[in-house]
């Protein structure tokens, strides 16, 4: 056995150093053993794989040029992009912040107890209008040492009475001003957003002004969930947190308060997707932005931005809610890495109703793993020098400052809101967005993807119904989720789901890619699928059919070849016994003219399914 020297040398000492053109051309190999030919660039771009906001996704990221640096710095210093504390969250972690939602004080409390009896280490509750009371708030809080567990308010346009009731149990309670911590949530554009309902921010920044006595204390919140629950892009969603920051900022200003201390009024609150690596950028990316505009307002040290990342209830879905565990455990991650202050992890049945005991608890474990187990908070900005995270970032700086500019040279984000140019392009974001789902490009799994159409339904209490009349509130599952809908109707009519056969042709070599892909596809819209006996030809295709139970529909699957043997007199023998729609399963360049339609990879899998539902009489 030959034992290598210590000597020091590089692993790697004896390996020639490769070029990015000798990958280039490894590319050109692949791809040209695919059909495509393509060289150089092109042959990289070909792996590219474009995002929101104009934003590419490259395969390969490298070192910046010789000569350019990213725009990084130390946690602690501006511009903030690896933290806005020295120590990041290499000692407590950061902070476990728990939703509390509902109405009875008495329910609340027990939930928030046994919150903070296993590892939460903030509350964040929902007070009034279709919240706790305020007047609730007390017993809500009843055995909470306050000066230990940070509060969170989320009271829309009664922010001001329940702000000054949490204020008044500090008082009650002895909780010293230098140790009580607490974000009041007072956010009147962000209602507006969410209402259309216009508040007094001069009211707002005043009310802030006169809690400067409390330095632990943000009196105003800034949310970016109303925008990302309306569609909007990471930039959008960045950039009009900024335009709303900078609004706050000049009240708080007209309002007496310095710059210095308007910035420490603020806490800042966005959305974490499962896209892990664009959320790390988004979080690390508003904060160099955040700093920017405390730079431009001669006070740069004050730029450090309090963020609470709240995990994506777009990404939430409503059929198959156990992944959910899966896509909010990878938003906390991202969130973690990213360096939010405050995490909050929906439970996976947030958009079922009021969660469960079950969910509350796999809500909050989900950070405790990840800090205690995977030791995400070991690390100060641990995605830091990442050449893709760090190009990632600066790009998704440069997106979101340009939207922000935009909003301000149309006079701000109020001005923005009022005149609809907020919502117009939310909504064409969100039209983009929807065309990606509806052709799968954009995969749900659960739903678009590997659905299971005979889950048993998981029920919930009803929750408090979310304030309404600004901006929609959309979910990525919404279109397959009426599909499904539509399928449950049936279902409870006739004791059977829709039910489309499948004429299999040939060996399963010839069919089992497009039969597998088609049963996929309509178990999406809640329609199940029959192809058995396998395989069918011109002969068996009809008693086939009348045995399964379809209704009225067919689809051909197997080989181009075999479709041009056999797919014309199976779609006559189908028709014979009473199928009136025969699909086949391949793109339109297949031009077999006896069926009625096609089914492929990339084809709207929404307008498929609705049409299918349509025809096989599935009332809407």
């Amino acid at each position: 056995m030959t034992v290598l020297p210590d000597d020091g040398l590089s692993l790697a000492a004896e390996f020639p150093d490769a070029t990015h053109e000798q990958w280039q051309r490894l590319v050109e190999g692949v791809l040209r053993k695919s059909g495509k030919e393509a060289s150089g660039e092109a042959a990289e771009d070909a792996l590219s794989t474009p995002i929101e906001d104009g934003l590419t996704s490259r395969p390969l990221y490298t070192a910046p040029p010789e000569g350019a640096a990213f725009d990084t710095c130390f946690p602690g210093f501006a511009p903030f992009v690896r933290g806005g504390r020295p120590e990041g969250t290499t000692v407590n972690g950061w902070d476990v912040r728990q939703l509390i939602a509902g109405t009875d004080p008495v329910r609340l409390n027990e939930a928030a107890l046994t919150d903070l009896e296993n590892g939460v280490t903030s509350l964040w509750f929902t007070v009034g209008r279709g919240g706790l009371p305020i007047d609730g708030l007390s017993r809500a809080l009843d055995g909470v040492y306050l000066n230990l567990v940070p509060v969170a308010l989320d009271a829309g346009a009664q922010y001001l009475d329940a702000a000054r009731t949490l204020l008044r149990l500090f008082t009650e309670r002895a909780v010293s001003p230098e140790t009580a911590h607490a974000s009041l949530g007072a956010d009147p554009l962000g209602h507006e957003a969410r209402t259309g309902q216009r508040l007094d921010l001069a009211e707002a920044a005043a009310f802030a002004a006169q809690t400067a006595a409390w330095p632990h204390v943000r009196a105003l919140a800034v949310d970016a969930l109303p925008y990302h629950e309306a569609g909007g892009s990471a930039a959008e969603e960045l950039g009009l947190s900024l335009a709303t920051g900078v609004a706050y900022l000049r009240a708080l200003t007209e309002a007496g308060l310095s710059a210095e201390a308007a910035f420490g009024r603020l806490e800042f609150r966005y959305a974490a997707t499962a896209d892990q690596f664009l959320t790390i950028a988004k979080l690390r990316a508003v904060r160099r932005l955040w700093a920017r505009v405390a730079e431009a307002c001669g006070v740069p040290g004050a730029g450090v931005q309090r963020q609470h990342v709240v995990t994506s209830p777009v990404m939430m879905t409503r059929r198959d809610p156990w992944v959910n565990m899966l896509r909010t455990t990878v938003a906390c991650v991202a969130a973690g890495v990213g360096g939010a202050d405050s995490v909050t992890v929906l439970p996976f049945d947030q958009e079922l109703g009021l969660p469960d005991a079950f969910a509350r608890r796999i809500a909050r474990n989900t950070s405790t793993i990840l800090m205690e187990e995977s030791h995400l908070a070991r690390v100060i900005d641990p995605a830091g020098g990442s050449y893709y995270v760090e190009q990632l970032t600066d790009q998704l700086a440069h997106a979101a400052w340009g939207f922000f500019q935009t909003i301000e040279k149309a006079g701000g984000q109020a001005a923005a809101l009022r005149s609809g140019l907020v919502a117009d392009r939310l909504t064409a974001t969100w039209a983009t967005r929807s065309r990606k789902l509806a052709t799968r490009r954009e995969p749900v799994t659960g739903v678009s993807e590997f659905p299971l159409v005979s889950e048993e339904p998981v029920e919930r209490e009803p929750a408090p119904a979310p304030l309404t009349g600004g901006l929609p509130r959309v979910r990525r599952d919404e279109a397959y989720e009426a599909l499904r809908a539509r399928s449950d109707v049936h279902l409870a009519a006739t004791g059977a789901r829709p039910t489309v056969f499948l004429a299999a042709l040939g060996p399963p070599a010839a069919h089992t890619g497009r039969a597998t892909f088609v049963s996929n596809l309509f178990q999406a819209g809640g329609v199940t699928t029959v192809h058995a006996p396998v395989p069918v030809d011109p002969a068996t295709a009809a008693e086939a059919y009348l045995t399964s139970g379809a209704d009225g529909m067919a689809v051909l699957c197997s080989s181009d070849a075999l479709y041009e043997e056999q797919a014309a007199a199976v779609s006559a023998a189908l028709r014979a016994v009473g199928a009136t729609t025969v699909f086949l399963a391949g793109g339109p360049g297949t031009a077999e003219p006896s069926v009625d339609g096609y089914v492929y990879a990339g084809c709207d899998a929404v307008a498929v399914l609705s049409a299918a539902l349509d025809r096989m009489g599935v009332t809407s």
